[in-house]
This record gives C-alpha cells, sequence and structure tokens, in this order.
C-alpha cells in the first residue's frame, strides 16, 4: 500500500547557558504563552544547524558557536502535517543579550525554573534537553481520540 506522502514542519528551540543560569524568553504571543527558550521556524532550504543559529540570534542577540542537538519532539498538525521541534543546547555563544519582537530574553538559575509560568511542556522538554537517557517527546491519539504523549 503506497503511502500519501506528509507535509512535514521543522522547527527549532535551543536551550542557552552559562554555568548554573539558562537563558528564557517570555514570549509575547497568545498561541504559546509563558517562558520558554528561543527558537523557531527552519526556513525552505534551511539546514537545521543554520536554522537553531539564526533562530536564537534574532531573539536574543547572542551567536552560538556549536550548538548541539539533544532531543526531538513529534506531533500532527489538526490539518494532518507532521510537526516536528529538533531540541538544540548550547553554551558558548558571543554578543549582547536583547529581547526582540517575540519576547524579553533573561538569566534565570535553573534550579528556578518552577517558580515561573511556563510554556506548554517546557519543563519535560528542559529535562530531554538535561538527560543522558531520553531523546524524544511524541504526541499522538490514542484508540479513543484523547491526546497522549510519552517520553521515550
Amino acid at each position: 500500500m503506497k503511502r500519501k506522502p506528509e507535509k512535514t514542519i521543522f522547527t527549532n528551540i535551543c536551550l542557552v547557558y552559562q554555568g548554573d543560569q539558562i537563558l528564557v524568553q517570555e514570549r509575547h504571543k497568545k498561541d504559546w504563552p509563558g517562558l520558554t527558550f528561543p527558537g523557531g521556524h527552519v526556513e525552505n532550504g534551511e539546514n537545521f544547524h543554520d536554522a537553531v543559529i539564526r533562530e536564537v540570534k534574532e531573539e536574543t542577540g547572542l551567536k552560538l558557536k556549536r550548538p548541539v542537538l539533544c532531543g526531538i519532539e513529534e506531533f500532527k498538525t489538526e490539518e494532518e502535517d507532521r510537526y516536528i521541534m529538533l531540541y538544540y543546547k548550547c553554551n558558548d555563544f558571543t554578543g549582547k543579550l536583547k529581547s526582540s519582537k517575540e519576547g524579553e530574553v533573561f538569566w534565570i538559575n535553573k534550579n528556578d525554573l518552577d517558580k515561573y509560568k511556563l510554556s506548554l511542556d517546557l519543563k519535560r522538554i528542559y529535562k530531554i534537553m538535561t538527560s543522558e537517557e531520553l531523546s524524544e517527546i511524541i504526541y499522538y491519539y490514542d484508540k479513543n481520540g484523547k491526546w497522549r504523549s510519552k517520553i521515550v
């Protein structure tokens, strides 16, 4: 049986850190409010590595030197597109921190993350980004049509 090709949307998110400090963004958009990490869509024809460097620079003013892929998330949209978010982390960067239209950016202690209103699943994303054993969040509908997720 031949499967119909699916449209795939690629995005990225990056944990920028220095010691115990992590860079967070208070998003202005209503579709994913709360604290998150910088990132965004991969543009047509752009490779994933360059996309995360570009997005972090646009949203924070910082230029990443060696971002490391550390996880992935996938789900289907209501339109039946596949949505894939690549997780990166990086502690090697240059530049001066500045906020953007996406939201205010600032440093917090990694142990204080729970003290803030976080965007959807940021705590689970952070868990994967900092884990040696975990690598992926998979969202799916179960046989009863209920939205589920699992971390592997």
